[in-house]
């Protein structure tokens, strides 16, 4: 079973939620992946797991030719409802629909660590990457510097049982050289490595959840113990962030590494 049959309907369920609600507030971090990658009016980019389009609008405001593929039926339409001139298909990442060597650029924000089988989509991203471009993988930073994954979601994902023993351990990802030895063995070259922050501030507990609760994880979690318990435990979670004003400010830290397709 491929990653787009398990990880699309789980991420399409809140399509609207999690573009138009959450995707906005990883705009400054989108923005300074494509600064970094020196994006700009001659660069062809794929964005691997685009969900709503929100990376691919910030390079296509930079000039750039933003093509993108994301395993939901229900987040590609959103994305081609926003940009109806660009490419965007529906797929898996362990098997990319394009021709070898036809970008400049391919990011993956927070969406490798959901492969089936990573080895696989990163050397698919290698492939379609033509010599001198790069490939970027941004993922959470440091647990203990991110609220959502250490101090909102595990509260979830106390309502699902315990994964079996036998159960794969994803890489840590967050670790220095983690993913830098990933992107190598599928002939990258690592030349920059960054931690970046990124405070994510809601006007209210209502946009918080709604955002925060459109992601995959959540919506697992609805699946087995039911959506009113896992909102509650989501609220629960959230309500200690809230300032005097009604707002809450979420802290978090995410980590990416820009590699170089030399061959």
């Amino acid at each position: 079973m491929g990653t787009a049959t398990i990880q699309g309907p789980l991420w399409g369920a809140k399509a609207e939620d999690w573009a138009l609600v959450q995707e906005p507030y990883w705009r400054p971090l989108y923005d300074e992946v494509l600064r970094q990658s020196r994006a700009g009016s001659h660069t062809r980019m794929l964005d691997v797991g685009c969900g709503g389009g929100e990376a691919l609008l910030a390079a296509l405001e930079l000039g750039a030719e933003p093509v993108g593929l994301d395993a939901s039926e229900a987040l590609v339409a959103v994305a081609r409802r926003r940009l109806p001139k660009a490419r965007i298909e529906v797929g898996e990442m362990e098997a990319l629909p394009f021709p070898d060597r036809q970008f400049d650029l391919v990011t993956s924000f927070n969406a490798f660590q959901f492969a089936g089988d990573l080895l696989g989509a990163l050397t698919e991203s290698s492939r379609v990457c033509r010599p001198g471009g790069a490939v970027v993988m941004f993922v959470w930073g440091p647990p203990a510097d991110c609220d959502i994954i250490s101090r909102i979601v595990p509260k979830v994902m106390a309502l699902l049982p315990p994964a079996p023993a036998s159960a794969a351990t994803a890489p840590a990802f967050h670790q220095e050289g983690v993913m830098e030895s990933w992107m190598r063995k599928v002939g990258l070259t690592p030349i920059g490595t960054k931690e970046t922050d990124c405070v994510f501030v809601y006007p209210d507990l209502e946009t918080a959840r709604r955002a925060i609760g459109a992601a995959a994880p959540v919506t697992r979690a609805e699946r087995h113990a039911g959506v009113i318990a896992v909102q509650d435990a989501l609220c629960d979670a959230l309500t200690p962030f809230l300032d005097g004003d009604g707002s809450l400010r979420v802290r978090n830290r995410f980590r990416y590494v820009i590699a170089q397709q030399r061959s």
